[in-house]
């Protein structure tokens, strides 16, 4: 996929290896490049980038729901994760890429329909040639933590 305004979809690999992570990330943010799948498939986006640090927005909704009537622990998982691995996406010169090698979450509150939006911040904690780490955290409107979790990423070249 070519470098387009708004929509969803994966740019072409050559466009990842061309940008730095914190380029090719303010290029979703703008709506210069598509927004992944997956933020369509939950209903999430990635609000704001900086170094170190990843916006995620989201409104839980019914559709998000588990059997006992809560949303599903994967959503804030996924959430988590992509707010973490992002923080860690900002540090990544042209020609880098990640994936998460592991990831610890913790649930601290419910989240329902009733929640509101809420917002997940990434945060990278350290950045090295080969891995890195990095902490999230998902909050209310009202600032009150509803989970948390740690990330590894391994770093290697594209």
């Amino acid at each position: 996929m070519s470098e387009t305004a708004g929509g969803v979809g994966v740019p072409a690999p050559e466009m990842l290896k061309s940008l730095s992570g914190i380029e090719y990330l303010q290029r979703i943010v703008d709506g210069r490049l598509p927004r992944p799948p997956i933020t369509e498939t939950l209903g999430f986006a990635i609000k704001e980038v900086a170094p170190g640090f990843a916006l995620f927005t989201m409104t839980p909704q019914f559709r998000h729901y588990n059997p006992i009537g809560t949303v599903h622990g994967g959503v804030a998982a996924t959430l988590l994760d992509s707010c973490m691995s992002c923080a860690v996406q900002t540090h990544l010169q042209p020609g880098t890429g990640y994936t998460t090698l592991e990831i610890k979450v913790n649930m601290v509150r419910p989240i329902t329909d009733k929640t509101g939006p809420i917002r997940a911040e990434g945060r990278s904690l350290h950045v090295g040639r080969r891995s890195a780490t990095a902490e999230g955290r998902i909050l209310d409107m009202a600032g009150t933590l509803l989970a948390h979790a740690t990330t590894t990423c391994i770093i290697f070249a594209l």
